[in-house]
């Protein structure tokens, strides 16, 4: 039981780094992004943190089927659980497996999962008051200047534990600037999401953008390669290349990795990112000479 659950462990995290590097880093609100229960309020630890932590989820709370219901509310119809495990050391001689293999110094180590929700799975929940990071932010005025003159720029909301851009409504999400780890990760990630927004029918416009995608499709891959080299493009004309170039690299590596076996990937999203950068940066491109 205790491999299989090994097995179950290893092939999540397996799964979730071929799909990039590290996609459980959230460059905001650190603290209190730390997955916990919403009973006890203790933060999950091990890679209970690596599991949860990969979500969409904005809310950092999860809690078993039983919990929800003990606590007054209900898991919504057709939610789908995330796992956790749970381990401890048990007395070999209080056990039947007393082999070499599976003990450790007279110990043997007991391995259980767990199906949790998250707190945006449930109704009938009231949300705990969490108090938000705050870091000191001293605005660089070349990205700011770059976010300011963006033709057509969609709104930017504040606020909340996430960042995504909506096709649908066409506006920004973005934490507010001074939960950021760093000044520079604010803006590297304003730039990805503005990227995003160029797919746009009224601004560049892109297929991966206006038909719908599930996420680890070719075209979800492709267009997060694209936002992702944009960012960085941007990042080099507000001048903070150098201190996001190395995070970039290693997630375009992820997706990369993935998409390995199309060999007109790396020059068709990178023609495409240029596109992007340049109706960002109000500059004309030569639509002839793309890829």
């Amino acid at each position: 039981m205790a491999m299989d659950v090994y097995s179950i462990v290893n092939d999540k995290i397996i799964g979730l780094l071929e799909t990039g590097t590290v996609p459980w880093h959230k460059p905001w609100n650190a603290a209190a992004n730390i997955p916990r229960n919403f009973v006890t309020k203790r933060p999950y630890r091990g890679v209970n943190t690596f599991l949860l932590g990969c979500s969409s989820f904005s809310s950092p709370y999860w809690l078993t089927f039983k919990q929800a219901l003990d606590k007054g509310g209900s898991v919504r119809k057709g939610e789908k659980s995330s796992l956790v495990i749970f381990w401890k050391f048990l007395d070999s001689n209080n056990s039947d497996d007393t082999s070499p293999e599976t003990s450790i110094g007279g110990k043997i180590p007991m391995l259980r999962y767990f199906n949790v929700f998250n707190f945006e799975q449930c109704d009938g929940l009231i949300a705990p008051v969490e108090e938000e990071t705050y870091n000191d932010f001293d605005p660089i005025t070349e990205a700011e200047a770059i976010i300011a003159g963006m033709p057509l720029c969609p709104e930017i909301k504040y606020g909340g534990n996430r960042a995504c851009y909506s096709p649908m409504l066409d506006y920004i999400k973005m934490p507010n600037r001074h939960t950021f780890d760093t000044i520079e990760e604010f803006y590297s990630t304003t730039f990805h999401e503005l990227t995003h927004s160029t797919g746009h029918g009224g601004r560049v416009g892109r297929k991966s953008v206006q038909e719908p995608s599930f996420f680890g499709s070719h075209e979800y891959s492709k267009e997060e390669l694209i936002a992702e080299m944009g960012a960085a493009f941007l990042c080099g004309h507000a001048g903070i290349v150098n201190t996001t170039l190395d995070n970039s690299a290693a997630y375009i590596n992820g997706w990369l990795s993935k998409l390995k076996h199309d060999k007109t990937l790396l020059v068709s999203a990178a023609a495409q990112a240029q596109r992007a950068a340049d109706y960002i940066l109000n500059v004309k491109f030569d639509t002839e000479a793309e890829a």
